[in-house]
């Protein structure tokens, strides 16, 4: 088993949603601070990526499927050493978009079909994953983090109804989560994302950033990771059932 420069055991990270954005930010993050990270996607490994281990370490998964979800759960299991998981990072999440030249997709356009998939992924394949994994990380006094948004406390002009209220029930959740999970020695926080230079802005993210954040300019994948970092370390030993906004002060 491979151990970092301080001689601690290794720890393991599993992150969802890891093939672009603030997942792939937050796998460059940790794998520098010598942490194995088991990454989680519907894609398979991208080539290009740049830490140590992706392929070995890499689980296809469709999250939108509650069978496949638990198929990789089964897996993930498989993979862990000594049985421990240290952190479980919910990134993962889809925000469909209106085809049909809409801002966005309203509580009135939006299919039932894609109101059940969009849940699916954002909000139930979390507690499936953390109730599926909690005695790996009931052993190893992990954390959760729960990957919101600020869409979930207030309409967004771009981000659509389905899309908002799972994260709106993913903030719920992790509090939910923390009162459950923390007599087990698990911490469960969540991170609110605003306008993070990805390829999810839409057309018009120019004018939020103009008039409604003061630090007047978007946030970027790696300042996100640092926080997420923060969280699944000693660093932050007290926080629990806590929701951290990243928004440049959008939110005030």
């Amino acid at each position: 088993m491979t151990t970092p420069k301080n001689d601690q055991p290794r720890r393991t990270l599993l992150l969802t949603g890891a093939s672009r954005g603030i997942g792939h930010a937050s796998v460059k993050r940790f794998s520098a601070a010598g942490w194995r990270v088991i990454t989680c996607s519907r894609h398979p490994f991208p080539e290009n990526c740049p830490w140590d281990m992706g392929p070995e370490d890499h689980i296809q998964v469709d999250l939108a499927n509650p069978a496949d979800t638990e198929r990789a759960i089964a897996e993930i299991k498989t993979r862990l050493e000594n049985g421990e998981l240290h952190a479980l990072v919910n990134n993962a999440g889809i925000s469909p978009k209106s085809t049909e030249g809409a801002p966005r997709l309203s509580s009135l356009a939006t299919e039932i079909e894609v109101w059940q998939q969009v849940f699916q992924v954002n909000f139930f394949a979390p507690i499936m994953l953390a109730r599926g994994l909690v005695e790996e990380l009931k052993k190893a006094q992990g954390s959760v983090v729960n990957v919101t948004s600020i869409a979930g406390t207030r309409v967004h002009p771009f981000a659509g109804s389905a899309y908002a209220t799972s994260k709106a029930a993913l903030a719920s959740l992790t509090r939910e989560m923390a009162f459950d999970f923390g007599p087990l020695g698990i911490r469960v926080n969540a991170i609110a994302p605003g306008e993070i230079n990805t390829k999810m802005l839409s057309p018009g993210t120019e004018d939020i950033v103009d008039t409604q954040i003061p630090l007047h300019r978007l946030g970027t994948t790696d300042e996100v990771a640092k926080i997420i970092y923060v969280l699944c370390t000693e660093t932050s030993s007290y926080v629990h059932g806590a929701e951290i906004h990243i928004n440049g002060g959008q939110h005030i």
